[in-house]
C-alpha cells in the first residue's frame, strides 16, 4: 500500500516538476544555438569542399548534390598536401609525447616530493605562463640558427615542447597530488621503485589528465602558425597549417580548393578528440578536486 500525498506535497511537486522543465527546455535551447554557431560552419566548409570554385561563389549554402572529387585530387596531386600531413603528425606528435614524457616526470616530483624551493619552482613556473610567446621569437631563433636547427622538424619539435611544458606540468601535478598515499606505500612494499611506480602506478591511474593534456598539447601544436612560418619555413618540412596559409595566398580565387584545405587541416583534431574525448572532462575536474 502506497504512502498517500497530500495536497501541499503534490503542489510542491508539480512546482519542482514545472521550474525542472523550463530550466531543462532553456538549457536545450542555449546548447542548440551554440551548436548551429559551431558545428554548421564546420558543415559549410566541407559541404563546399565538394563543389567547384564558381559553385561556391554562386551556391554556397546549397547542397552538393552532385559533389566532385576534383577538389581533393588537385591537393594531393598539385599542392602535395600529404606531405605537409605527415610533417604536422612528426612535429606534432613528438611535441606530444616529449611533454607528456617530462611534464609527467616533473609533474610526479613536484606533486609527491617534499623539498626545499619547491614553492619557489612552482612561482617561476606560474610566472612562466605571463611571458607572450612572440617575446622568446628571437632568442629561440638565434639559438637555433647555433644549432642548425632551423627548417628541421626539430627545429619545431623543441620550441613547442619547451612552450608547452609549463602548462602540462601544473594541470598533471594537480591531478596526481589527489591520488592516494596509500597506493604509493602498497607499490613500495611490493617492491617497486620510483621509476616503476611512476610508470606502472601513476601514468595508468592519470590517464584522465594525460588524454586532457594530448589534446590540448596537439591543438596548439598543430595549429601552431607563427612558429611553422619562422622556424620551419622550407617545403619538405613546412607543416599543414603553413601550407594552409600559402594556398589562401596562391589560390585564393580557387574557393573550392580553399575549402578541401580547411577540411582537411581540421580532420585530425577531431579524429583525436573522438578517440580520448571520454578522458578529457574527468581529467579537466578531479585534478582540482582534493581527496
Amino acid at each position: 500500500m502506497q504512502p498517500a500525498i497530500s495536497n501541499g506535497q503534490q503542489i510542491r511537486y508539480s512546482k519542482t516538476k514545472k521550474r525542472f522543465s523550463l530550466g531543462t527546455a532553456f538549457m536545450y535551447i542555449v546548447l542548440t544555438a551554440w551548436s548551429l554557431t559551431t558545428i554548421y560552419p564546420l558543415f559549410w566548409i566541407f559541404n563546399n569542399s565538394f563543389k567547384e570554385s564558381r559553385d561556391v561563389m554562386n551556391k554556397s549554402f546549397s547542397l552538393a548534390w552532385d559533389p566532385v572529387l576534383t577538389n581533393y585530387t588537385t591537393a594531393f596531386d598539385r599542392i602535395n598536401i600529404g606531405k605537409s600531413y605527415l610533417n604536422s603528425i612528426i612535429m606534432s606528435g613528438s611535441t606530444v609525447i616529449f611533454v607528456l614524457l617530462f611534464g609527467g616526470l616533473a609533474a610526479y616530483v613536484l606533486s609527491r616530493f617534499n623539498f626545499r624551493g619547491k614553492r619557489v619552482i612552482y612561482s617561476i613556473l606560474y610566472a612562466t605562463l605571463l611571458v607572450p610567446a612572440f617575446a622568446t621569437v628571437v632568442p629561440v631563433y638565434e639559438l637555433l640558427i647555433k644549432t642548425s636547427l632551423v627548417n628541421t622538424y626539430w627545429g619545431l619539435i623543441l620550441p613547442q615542447t619547451a612552450g608547452n611544458l609549463t602548462f602540462a606540468i601544473l594541470v598533471i601535478a594537480g591531478y596526481m597530488s589527489t591520488i592516494a598515499k596509500e597506493l604509493e606505500e602498497a607499490a613500495f612494499i611490493d617492491g617497486c621503485n620510483r621509476w616503476q611506480m611512476f610508470m606502472k602506478i601513476f601514468m595508468p591511474v592519470s590517464r584522465p589528465v594525460f588524454a586532457s593534456v594530448t589534446i590540448f598539447v596537439f591543438l596548439w601544436s598543430y595549429n601552431d602558425l607563427f612558429s611553422a612560418l619562422i622556424f620551419v619555413s622550407k617545403e619538405s618540412v613546412r607543416p599543414i597549417v603553413a601550407l594552409l596559409s600559402e594556398i589562401s595566398s596562391q589560390y585564393g580565387t580557387d574557393f573550392g580548393l580553399m575549402a578541401t584545405a580547411v577540411t582537411l587541416t581540421v580532420l585530425p583534431i577531431l579524429l583525436i578528440y573522438l578517440f580520448i574525448s571520454k578522458f578529457i572532462e574527468q581529467g579537466l575536474t578531479e585534478g582540482a578536486v582534493k581527496g
